[in-house]
């Protein structure tokens, strides 16, 4: 008679063949009742809805959403492909959304389908599915996403609502600017007679900095008989300057971003005292915070790390070839690294006080930085040596977060996008709050992309001769939620305050019991 182990590794094959064959949105019908079961039991299988399910892992803790999140395009292809064929297709506004490159987490994605009813799909985590009966396009007018039915870009800005310009500024902005000519949006405008989109379009445009196409837009419009107004949907303008022939609409977005938050940034950030004269005075207090600046930083990421073993590794009491127990742990490593990439930021930070282009040495030095926050794990096997080449080469997921790093090929284009904006912009508190926000939305490294945004953050406000200044662990969850709140919904106004709030006390001279350390 079969053990229990053996009947759940049989189990374990049939999930595995699912998986083997691509399959994501796993239908009760795909395995047996006795199977489900006891996947379901084990922890190898979630159900989403109501005879729908998806593979999961016995270690995930309830209220993780990383996985749910991370198979979200996959399943939603998945499930409306099963339920409608092709006959389904995104709204014009979702479309737009993925045109730009966001790739974040709807709460409610709008589906149009040929069903004959309106309904919701409620999905894990406070998401859903709004699906509801309207006309499809025809299929020259749509395209995909892993496997998601959208518009082409074209029809997506023709069909889309005038809200969608107030509501996702820098998306439809990206998509605007992805548009290189006229003739790629004029046929549907006149084949359909649409005057008042032409008129928002033409204003749009013209936003944009695309007076050309603009111009080209109305008259044409009026050559053909129509009375088209422009109108500017946006209702203010902007400005942007674009790399010749850049059309990455990461690249883009990314610039959009930095023109649309740096106002805010600026309104709420403490004057900057200046490169300070006594440069070894300020490296004195760099080093004096290095301890509970590592605690803290190396607490936010979830490594158990002591006061205790910091101590240990600053005084060289540490030993990773000799003490099995800091060998084969973990912790340790991360605590030998964040030592090691810490001078090597100090060293950075002297050459920014020697009044050197922060955005340039950051550019220069933060690989660096990297393969010394992880070299020590390396030396003693717990990673591979490939592992210090650079930026990644697989898709990662951010913990608990709907936003969706970008892709490897759009983070070689964004990361020059960002160290370029680095070091052409005048505000130390805009490169230390864009620089640190932009790194982690990017997120250029399989690991340790938080902490590499924190030493970035205080590189830049070392270049306004602020002080370095500790995230708090105690703060994580705020920390956590002004991020995704920049990430998601494009507002940056809590991260930017959360920032100069700590930037200000240690300005005061009373860091917000960062320089404690009853640990």
């Amino acid at each position: 008679m079969a053990t229990i182990a053996e009947n759940l590794a049989v189990s374990l094959d049939e999930l595995k063949r699912l998986q083997d064959a691509g399959k994501v949105a796993i239908r009760a019908g795909d395995l047996s009742r006795t199977h489900r079961e006891r996947l379901l039991k084990n922890g190898f299988l979630k159900e989403v809805i109501k005879g729908w399910f998806l593979l999961s892992s016995p270690e995930q803790k309830d209220g993780d959403s990383t996985g749910w999140y991370a198979s979200y395009w996959d399943f939603c292809a998945q499930y409306l492909r099963i339920r409608f064929g092709s006959d389904w297709i995104v709204s014009p506004e979702q479309s737009l959304l993925l045109h730009a490159g966001n790739r974040s987490i709807p709460g409610q994605m709008i589906v149009r389908t040929k069903s004959n009813t309106n309904y919701i799909v409620e999905l894990p985590f406070h998401t859903s599915l709004f699906l509801i009966k309207a006309e499809l396009p025809p299929s020259e007018n749509r395209t995909e996403y892993r496997g998601i039915h959208l518009y082409g870009l074209v029809p997506a800005l023709i069909q889309a609502s005038p809200n969608a310009y107030l509501r996702d500024t820098v998306d439809i902005r990206t998509a605007l600017l992805q548009i290189k000519d006229a003739s790629e949006i004029l046929a549907p405008l006149l084949d359909g007679g649409q005057s008042t989109v032409a008129g928002r379009l033409a204003g749009a445009f013209r936003n944009v900095g695309k007076n050309r196409i603009a111009d080209t837009l109305l008259a044409t419009m009026r050559d053909a008989g129509y009375d088209v107004r422009e109108t500017d949907p946006f209702g203010e303008k902007m400005s942007l300057t674009l790399a010749p022939h850049e059309s990455s609409p990461y690249c883009i977005r990314i610039r959009l971003m930095w023109e649309a938050m740096r106002k805010s940034i600026v309104e709420v950030f403490p004057q900057a005292p200046g490169i300070p004269q006594n440069r070894k005075d300020y490296m004195s207090k760099v080093e004096a915070i290095y301890a509970t600046d590592a605690y803290h930083s190396l607490s936010i990421e979830r490594y158990q790390v002591t006061p205790e073993l910091i101590e240990r590794v600053r005084s060289g009491k540490w030993d990773g070839k000799n003490k099995v127990e800091d060998r084969n742990a973990r912790d340790a490593m991360a605590a030998r690294g964040y030592w090691e990439a810490f001078q090597s930021v100090s060293e950075s930070v002297k050459k920014i006080l020697d009044r050197e282009n922060a955005g340039k040495v950051v550019d220069a030095d933060h690989g660096a930085w990297y393969r010394r926050l992880f070299a020590p794990s390396v030396a003693v096997g717990l990673l591979k040596a490939s592992d210090l080449a650079g930026y990644r080469t697989h898709q990662v997921y951010i913990g608990n977060s709907q936003h969706v790093p970008l892709n490897t090929d759009a983070l070689r284009d964004a990361m020059p996008v960002l160290m370029e904006l680095l070091q052409r912009e005048p505000h130390a508190g805009v490169r230390a709050v864009l620089g640190h926000f932009i790194f982690v939305f990017i997120h250029p490294y399989m690991d340790g992309n938080g902490r590499m945004a924190r030493f970035l953050m205080n590189a830049m406000l070392a270049s306004g001769g602020y002080p370095w200044t500790v995230i708090p662990v105690e703060k994580r969850a705020q920390y956590m939620k002004t991020l995704e709140q920049a990430s998601v919904g494009q507002n940056i106004g809590p991260f930017a305050k959360f920032i100069a709030d700590l930037v200000r006390k240690g300005l005061e001279g009373h860091p917000e019991a960062v320089l404690k350390q009853e640990r």
